[in-house]
Order: structure tokens, then C-alpha cells, then sequence
């Protein structure tokens, strides 16, 4: 499985569906690496800190990552702009 760029970039397409969600309440989010079946997210705007982005992350962008890559055990969350 290739874990660099390619694979990064079109987990970035999937988040891309989910954008206008999470930017309609001020916040955005950008794959920034997978390793070991780990996905991780850096966090922008209002999804810094916001006590809601981990439902945000669990609920809606790993279950949407995992419809499309079956492999993917986690998504963490990386704070800050």
C-alpha cells in the first residue's frame, strides 16, 4: 500500500465532499499524513478547540474516509493553524 503523497492526496478529494460542512461553521481540516493505518487531520479556524470537532472527526470524516478506504483504523486530530 502506498502510504505517501498519492494516497494523502485522495484522502483530501474525500474530505474535499465534506468541506462546505465543516467550513459553513468557521473551521476546516486538511489530511496532513497516514502512517499505520492512521489518518491525521490538521485543524483549522473554529475547529480549534471546538468541543464538537471530535464528533466532527469520528462521526463524519472517519466514517467517510473508511467508506472509501477500508484500512484506515483511526483519524487524530492535530491542532492548530
Amino acid at each position: 500500500m502506498n502510504n505517501g503523497p498519492e494516497l494523502v492526496e485522495r484522502m483530501q478529494k474525500v474530505l474535499d465532499t465534506l468541506r462546505p460542512l465543516i467550513q459553513a461553521d468557521g473551521g476546516d481540516m486538511t489530511v496532513v499524513n497516514v502512517e499505520n493505518n492512521v489518518v491525521y487531520v490538521k485543524l483549522h479556524g473554529a475547529c480549534v478547540g471546538c468541543p464538537m470537532s471530535t464528533y466532527t472527526l469520528k462521526l463524519g470524516v472517519e466514517e467517510a474516509l473508511r467508506e472509501h478506504f477500508p484500512f484506515i483504523q483511526e483519524v487524530v486530530a492535530l491542532e492548530g493553524d
